[in-house]
């Protein structure tokens, strides 16, 4: 089946790619690879997800901030690449938490988007992966997360 497939049958429906914030680029295909830029967590209705984790906001809310960062790197490759059937693997991503100090559980949040690529992607959605705690992120978003998918020659 393809990776076009598989997103129709989780009934995914992808937004428009974010628009960068700053300045750079949200993807950049070089040496078969994608690089994308940190996507941050924006609610199905395109309002940011804001809050920190294990302070405002309990564990199950930054899974799904997370797969919304996942939902909008997969429109990132769809913009870039034309089709998720140009994309060989993930091969990494990298998650960044807004947490409080004392919470610890920035890899379950992190999930949510890794287990969203292993859906969309199938065994090729499986990859390696940071998970990092910080203090604050853009825009006072709760998760934001980044990739590098390897792309079909």
């Amino acid at each position: 089946m393809s990776h076009e497939q598989r997103l129709a049958n989780t009934g995914i429906v992808l937004p428009e790619a974010a628009a960068p914030v700053a300045s750079y680029l949200p993807a950049v295909e070089a040496g078969g690879f994608l690089y994308i830029s940190g996507q941050i967590s924006f609610a199905e209705d395109g309002s940011l997800i804001t809050g920190t984790l294990g302070e405002n906001m309990h564990l199950e809310a930054g899974q799904d901030a997370a797969r919304r960062c996942g939902i909008m790197l997969l429109a990132q490759m769809k913009a870039a690449l034309g089709s998720l059937d140009r994309v060989e693997r993930i091969v990494k991503l990298g998650g960044f938490v807004n947490s409080a100090a004392d919470f610890t559980d920035q890899p379950k949040v992190i999930n949510g988007a890794s287990d969203l690529m292993e859906e969309v992607f199938g065994e090729a959605g499986r990859h390696a992966r940071a998970a990092v705690g910080v203090n604050t992120l853009p825009l006072g978003v709760a998760v934001e997360v980044d990739a590098v998918v390897k792309l079909v020659e």
